[in-house]
């Protein structure tokens, strides 16, 4: 069985990758995960500069789900570069890093010096984190920021370039061809939702910045949803996230349209869930004779024939 999927010039063993934000920059576990075993991890969000975050509390569970807003707390793109990559390397991982920005001119800047450096196998643009006031979300929730970010990225790197997007907008599938218009190589989907929780008791807020963003099996339909609407408007690879605790769950996303998927939130609960996923998915290509789990991509069926989607 072949599990290898290709992310535009990027070729992934199998599909499974580790989410930004939720496999620390992927040294950290590296002694209980065999890091060239998955399909890529990709590291916490850089920025030029390190940043200290939000206060605590910055993190609470809800039903399905858990709602964080950790503010993007990181040690900045030079220290990652001199730190942290070279046992990434050394561990034989594909690695993505996720680059965030105040500024055009950061996410720029950051996309160059990660260009220059060994052992970057693609660029994934932090365009969508609901947890910050400044940057990031003001280009991924405006088509024409996110095209200027994406076409100015693309145009000082040849690493792949993978703007991820905020569901906290009317149309996903608009923003998809925007990126793909600037340049990007996929798409990753979805980024966290804007969520809150109220201590009744006290009435505040749970955590420090009021609202966050809401991750977990709660958001995993919405997410799937979303998936597939951008199928149906952009060619390039999309890669899915959003809930996905358990084998089958991945599959969902891959039958909905992704190339490959991130896993997060369900990384806290089990650490080992990585074997345990790969194994679900050999079983189910057994059982279904599916040779190159890359067939399985977008074939959804809805029970339409082509002209009946096509309006005819």
């Amino acid at each position: 069985m072949d599990l290898s999927v290709r992310i535009g010039s990027l070729t992934l063993k199998n599909p499974l990758l580790a989410a930004s934000g939720c496999f620390g920059y992927g040294v950290e576990y590296a002694d209980v995960v065999d890091l060239s075993s998955l399909g890529g991890v990709v590291s916490k969000g850089l920025f030029l500069a390190e940043r200290e975050g939000h206060p605590a509390p910055r993190i609470v569970e809800t039903p399905a789900g858990m709602l964080n807003a950790i503010g993007l707390q990181g040690i900045g793109v030079r220290r990652f570069v001199d730190e942290k990559l070279p046992e990434l390397r050394a561990r034989k991982a594909t690695v993505v890093v996720n680059v965030c920005g105040t500024t055009l001119d950061e996410y720029v800047e950051v996309s160059r010096i990660l260009s220059d450096a060994d052992g970057v196998d693609a660029i994934e643009l932090n365009i969508s984190c609901p947890n910050i006031k400044e940057g990031g979300i003001q280009f991924g929730c405006s088509l024409a920021g996110t095209f200027d970010v994406v076409s100015a990225v693309r145009n000082v790197t040849r690493l792949p370039v993978i703007p991820k997007l905020t569901p906290n907008v009317t149309d996903v599938a608009s923003f998809a061809r925007a990126a793909e218009d600037g340049g990007a190589d996929a798409v990753s989907l979805v980024n966290t939702f804007l969520a809150m929780v109220i201590d009744v008791e006290t009435r505040r807020p749970k955590i420090s910045n009021i609202v966050g963003g809401l991750s977990g099996p709660a958001i995993r339909p919405i997410a799937v949803r979303m998936v597939y609407e951008c199928r149906q408007t952009v060619k390039i690879p999309i890669i899915g996230m959003g809930g996905i605790a358990d084998a089958r769950d991945a599959l969902e996303f891959m039958i909905a349209g992704a190339t490959a998927v991130q896993v997060g939130t369900a990384n806290f609960v089990d650490p080992f869930i990585w074997s345990k996923l790969l194994a679900g998915m050999r079983e189910y290509m057994e059982r279904h004779n599916i040779a190159r789990i890359a067939d399985l991509v977008g074939t959804i069926d809805t029970g339409h024939t082509v002209a009946e989607r096509s309006g005819v």
